[in-house]
This record gives structure tokens, C-alpha cells and sequence, in this order.
């Protein structure tokens, strides 16, 4: 066998290979690290209130009625996108077994200093209640693939959807106020490669020279699919946002 014309044929499936690949890393959705992300600079971009400003919110655990998508510290997730925010001050509801009251409990049995044992806990206003409700599976699906002198290359993407419902409820009647619902997309691609062996006999047949039986063969497969996390995170940032907006028309007309 030729080498420079194996090396022909080879480079020609690698660059192919690589051309597909990044295509379908293009087409499909991918998530922006967490810092960066779109969600992430529309929350902070909020106009920061004034501590005594801010209304008094709790939030328990943020559920799922999805076995397949747990919520997997979407808890602490909603905590840090509502102190994040700047609009909000955020009273500890779900871990106070794991501190506050340890420390309430400490205090009353002499071991600290302080009077923490006396001091009531600071109501919350308003409770928001989050739960991830559906995930809406091949909402966008596409295909394509080409054979090239037996190569074969093929890719595709698909998209799911990601949603979120959160209910904002009057602490002191138990009334649902309100509630939005975010959706965000899981994108994901998919890329094949096969036929190197066949593409470089070809080569072989068209200079004139006898194919090899034992030409290699090769076979390459890679797929991406969209962080659930970084999704579900992106997801409460912008329900947050929303949030947000619902508490303050000022802040709407700023946006």
C-alpha cells in the first residue's frame, strides 16, 4: 500500500470527522459556564435594594414530580439566585435543624455568649414554592449523513425541555398570589464516523493499485447532551428574575 495515499485518504477522513463534529457541537444547545451564563448577568444586572427595601421570603425544598429528574440541590440553587439577586431577604427554613436552632440550642444550655436562645426567628412575608413539573422529551430533532467513496459520516441534534413552576403564597393567609413557569432547553448532539478503511481502498483503486484486506478500519462515536445542573440552574436564575419583577414594577420599567 501507498503510505502517502493512505495518509491522503486518513487526513481527509479525520477533517470530515472534525467538520461534522464541530457542526453539530454548534447546533446543539449548550450551556454557558454557570458564571457567565445568560441567566446569571440578567439577574445581577437587577438594581440592587436597600436592605430594609427588601421583602422577607422563604423557601422550603424546591420538588420534583419527574422520578427520572431529582432535584439534586435545586434547594440551595433557589437560595443563592434570590440573595443573588439583590431584591430579597431570604430567611433559612430548610436547614435550621443544621444550625440555627443548634445554636438557639447552645445558647439556651449557657455553652455561647449572646442571647440567640431569646430571639425569635424573623418572619418570612411571602413562601415561594418551586417543582420541577415536566420534561418535554424530542421537542427538536434533526439528522444528516453523507458516504463519500464508503466513508460514512453522520450527525444530528435533539432538544428537551426543561419546566419549572414556582407559586408565590401570602405567608399569613396560605393564598396563592401568583405563580410563572420557566422552560429552558436540554440540547444535545450526536456525531458517527465509519467507513476510513473502504474510503482509502477507493483511493487505492482509483490510482491504479490493488486494495489491502488488511486495511485498518475505523469507527468513531461522541455524543453531547446539555448539563442537567447548569439547565436547572439557568432555570431558577430566570424564575428569580421574574420573581423579582413581580415584587417591583419599578424594576420592570427598567428593563
Amino acid at each position: 500500500m501507498n503510505r502517502r495515499i493512505f495518509l491522503h485518504a486518513f487526513g481527509l477522513a479525520a477533517a470530515a470527522t472534525v467538520l461534522v463534529h464541530l457542526g453539530g457541537c454548534a447546533a446543539g444547545s449548550q450551556p454557558m459556564p454557570v458564571a457567565d451564563s445568560a441567566s446569571h448577568r440578567a439577574l445581577v444586572k437587577l438594581p440592587r435594594k436597600q436592605a430594609d427595601a427588601r421583602v422577607a421570603v422563604a423557601i422550603f425544598e424546591v420538588t420534583s414530580n419527574l422520578p427520572e429528574l431529582p432535584p439534586r440541590g435545586a434547594t440551595e440553587q433557589f437560595k443563592t439566585a434570590l440573595v443573588k439577586s439583590g431584591q430579597f431577604r431570604v430567611m433559612e427554613r430548610g436547614n435550621l435543624d443544621r444550625g440555627v436552632i443548634r445554636e438557639k440550642q447552645l445558647n439556651a444550655q449557657g455553652q455561647s455568649t449572646g442571647s440567640t436562645a431569646q430571639s425569635r426567628l424573623t418572619g418570612a412575608e411571602y413562601l415561594f414554592q418551586a417543582e420541577i413539573t415536566e420534561l418535554a422529551a424530542g421537542t427538536s430533532d434533526s439528522s444528516s449523513g453523507i458516504n463519500i467513496g464508503g466513508l460514512q459520516i453522520g450527525g444530528g441534534r435533539n432538544q428537551d425541555e426543561l419546566g419549572l413552576d414556582v407559586s408565590i403564597v401570602d405567608a399569613h393567609s396560605g393564598e396563592v398570589l401568583d405563580a410563572i413557569n420557566v422552560r429552558v432547553a436540554l440540547g444535545g448532539s450526536a456525531v458517527q464516523v465509519g467507513g476510513i478503511g473502504a474510503l482509502v481502498n477507493t483511493v487505492l483503486m482509483q490510482s491504479g493499485r490493488t486494495p489491502s484486506a488488511y486495511t485498518p478500519e475505523v469507527q468513531h462515536q461522541s455524543s453531547r447532551k446539555t448539563n442537567f445542573d447548569a439547565a436547572l440552574r439557568s432555570a431558577i436564575e430566570d424564575a428569580v428574575r421574574q420573581l423579582a419583577l413581580r415584587f417591583d414594577g419599578q424594576v420592570a420599567q427598567a428593563q
